[in-house]
């Protein structure tokens, strides 16, 4: 289902990260570059981008940006606070992040960027990314939040009102720009006063708002209103909260992540809260059930995937994006949540079967796209000489 990861005679690329040092991403990325027996991979430290201070980039290097994550003193730069608990600022830290990103991309000129500015701008912005899959035909939850001429959401008034008039009773009210559901309520509004929430979000008692490993039931109107009303201001995004199907008595999605184009590993994240993402409880699931369970439900994995590599389509210009994908109830339905430009840590996980990724981790893989592209070019450049 995708080209072969066999060693190509292509020029050696020379890779550069933009990233944090000390971030086991890029520990794991270099580790992939020297295992592929390439000139180890020289970090450009976000800090030094930040500051101003980065040492320039090199004509024909080919250049990562990876997240900017897990350093206090960045987060700092980025979002006013170096509290990595802290939920408020989302705002902030996109305007400077993706500002920072495009002087990447100005900085790299006469490179090969692997993640494109404008591309970041739209996945890490929920209303933006939700709109052009839309517009695109991939499947996703319905949302009156994302497109154009959508009302920005000033407050719990605002999303109660959205959730009447579009007659959703149940709900994921996001931050526009959060990430590893930072900021998110699942939403239950079952009438007037009958409102209650499942969130990581804890709420001090100066109104400011953390991000918890615990997932909590909000039981009132009042205190969802008072979480919503703060985070108003940092950009909301509303989507319907379709049903998922289920493994061992939990709820499952899916990680798919697309390398190049193609569907090359997945994971299944299973719990017994509305959010499935690791670092709140959820756990691995078996891929090889829900595979069979697709199949038992007359659906296709092999479409599965296709539905995730035409959300990867959508962002031609970035190698690799992860995408979390919704089995509806029973297996044989699917819709994207959201697409991650940051969604590849997923340690010790190989390709799937036919991807051409077998026996590759994420970051291996990456690099074998690299030097397939790199040998494509190298080939139809002699053809045309």
């Amino acid at each position: 289902m995708s080209p072969s990861t066999s060693r190509t005679d292509g020029p050696a690329a020379r890779f550069v990260v933009v990233g944090n040092p000390a971030n086991r991403r890029v520990a794991l990325f270099r580790a992939a570059v020297t295992a592929a027996g390439l000139p180890a991979a020289r970090v450009v430290p976000w800090l030094d981008v930040l500051r101003g201070r980065a040492a320039p980039f090199r004509p024909g290097e080919t250049v990562r940006v990876d997240s900017p994550g897990e350093d206090p003193d960045v987060e700092r730069l980025l979002r006013g606070t170096g509290d990595g608990t802290r939920v408020e600022g989302s705002a902030l830290w996109y305007e400077r992040f993706t500002a920072a990103a495009r002087e990447v991309g100005r900085a790299a000129a006469g490179c090969v960027l692997l993640d494109d500015p404008d591309e970041l701008a739209v996945l890490f912005d929920k209303r933006l990314c939700h709109a052009v899959l839309r517009d695109a035909g991939v499947p996703v939850p319905p949302s009156p939040t994302s497109g154009p001429g959508a009302a920005p959401v000033r407050g719990w008034a605002d999303v109660r009102e959205l959730l009447r008039t579009h007659r959703m009773p149940r709900a994921f009210v996001k931050l526009a720009h959060g990430s590893s559901a930072s900021g998110v309520l699942a939403v239950e509004a079952a009438g007037p006063g009958r409102v209650r929430a499942t969130t990581s979000v804890e709420r001090d008692a100066g109104g400011r708002l953390f991000n918890s490993l615990r997932v909590r039931r909000c039981t009132t109107e009042a205190e969802v209103a008072a979480i919503v009303d703060a985070l108003a201001p940092d950009g909301l995004h509303v989507e319907r909260w379709l049903p998922k199907a289920a493994q061992g008595g939990r709820a499952a999605d899916l990680r798919v992540v697309v390398i190049g184009g193609r569907a090359t590993h997945a994971v299944v994240r299973t719990s017994r809260s509305p959010m499935t993402n690791l670092h709140l409880g959820g756990s691995r699931g078996d891929l090889d059930q829900a595979r069979a369970a697709v199949r038992a439900a007359g659906g296709s994995w092999e479409e599965a995937l296709e539905v995730c590599e035409r959300a990867g389509a959508c962002f031609p210009r970035t190698l690799c994006v992860g995408v979390d994908l919704l089995p509806a109830v029973g297996w044989r339905r699917f819709a994207v949540c959201e697409v991650n430009a940051f969604g590849d840590l997923l340690p010790r996980l190989t390709g799937l079967p036919g991807s051409g990724a077998e026996g590759l981790d994420t970051y291996a893989a990456q690099v074998a796209a690299v030097q397939r592209a790199g040998a494509r070019t190298t080939r139809n450049h002699h053809a045309i000489a």
